[in-house]
């Protein structure tokens, strides 16, 4: 089947936040009569700790029943047409609507910022709570828990005409701090380097890269910060020097542009690549997409890994219930499908 030349598949929800409202909307409105769904037991572990694991079986119980709120990362965007038509079918009374931040795009600290404000019954997040964000939700009079539901790696997307067999963290750390600023220092083409970037005080995507790869408190003055992801993989298509990074779904299904292997601290000459197989392009790329690599991102053996979480507020009334159920879904056999099928990595 042919498929558009750029194949923006996943990330075409975010060219602009109004169609990102609508389509979303739409999606989480409909609603019929299922069979029920079956569920794993849910992690409620809320340290950053990967957890793979077969669990024990049992009937989802105490679905609540009205309209919920929900947003927060655009990382989640691949699941929710699956996750939303599984609750539609299965649990009609369960409404969930993606609720966009008054202002800005969402991300998973404009959804938290919102789930803290009384904005949203439960957020998704791609990082992990702060203390600071368990400490508001005290002096608010309920607690945060983070509740693990994928693994999810973060692909480094290049200009195909960047010939590179990979490169290490230590190369990343040093273009992204602005101590290399052209391709021919890391054994390149002689073009300078154009990195981009979301901002980490939005993106939580951003601030794993900031935090947890470049242990660092800022970028270097030569990153050039974006708001979204599709725009920003054409600009890399268009900048011989361009270079981005994403969540893994969101790269690596893509023709025109190159998913560059990344290589560990530890083995600076081992590139991992985000990808299966070899890196298609053109017509075979048409003819078969690229896949995520989801191996290397469960065993941990590609070192931009990370973890998506749902953020349930612990209140003990209707925003708790519909948090732990939204949980309890997506960690149910079918819904670690759905996240399978979406390109991320299931946790059960």
């Amino acid at each position: 089947m042919q498929k558009p030349q750029d194949r923006f598949l996943y990330v075409i929800f975010l060219v602009s936040a109004g169609i990102l409202a609508a389509m979303i909307g739409s999606a989480l409105w409909n609603s019929q009569n299922g069979p029920k769904l079956t569920l794993n037991n849910r992690d409620t572990n809320a340290q950053n700790e990967a957890i793979v694991s077969s669990g024990s079986s049992e009937p989802i119980q105490n679905t609540p029943t009205g309209v919920f709120n929900y947003g927060g990362s655009t990382t989640w965007i691949p699941i929710h047409a699956g996750v939303s038509a599984m609750i539609t079918n299965d649990f009609p009374d369960f409404e969930l609507r993606y609720t966009l931040p008054a202002n800005g795009l969402p991300s998973s600290s404009t959804g938290l910022k919102m789930l803290l404000g009384g904005e949203l019954s439960f957020a998704e997040s791609s990082r992990p709570l702060k203390l600071e964000e368990y400490d508001e939700a005290k002096q608010r009079g309920f607690d945060l828990e983070q509740v693990t539901i994928a693994i999810d790696g973060i692909a480094v997307a290049v200009n195909p005409g960047i010939k590179l067999p990979g490169l290490s963290v230590q190369q990343l750390q040093a273009i992204y701090a602005g101590q290399v600023n052209n391709w021919s220092e890391l054994g390149g083409p002689d073009i300078p380097i154009k990195a981009y970037s979301k901002d980490p005080e939005t993106s939580g995507t951003a601030e794993y890269f900031l935090k947890s790869l470049l242990d660092a408190d800022a970028y270097g003055s030569n990153v050039e910060f974006v708001q979204e992801t599709t725009s920003t993989l054409k600009k890399v298509i268009r900048d011989p020097g361009g270079i981005f990074y994403a969540s893994a779904p969101e790269v690596v299904d893509q023709c025109s542009i190159y998913a560059m292997p990344i290589a560990p601290l530890s083995q600076p000459n081992n590139f991992i690549p985000a990808y299966q197989s070899s890196w298609r392009t053109g017509d075979d790329c048409l003819a078969e997409s690229n896949t995520v690599n989801k191996a290397v991102f469960r065993d941990g053996s590609y070192p931009l890994t990370r973890q998506l979480f749902v953020v349930v507020k612990v209140d003990s009334d209707r925003d708790e219930a519909a948090g732990r159920a939204y949980s309890d879904i997506l960690l149910s056999p079918d819904g670690q499908e759905i996240v399978q099928q979406a390109g991320f990595v299931s946790v059960r």
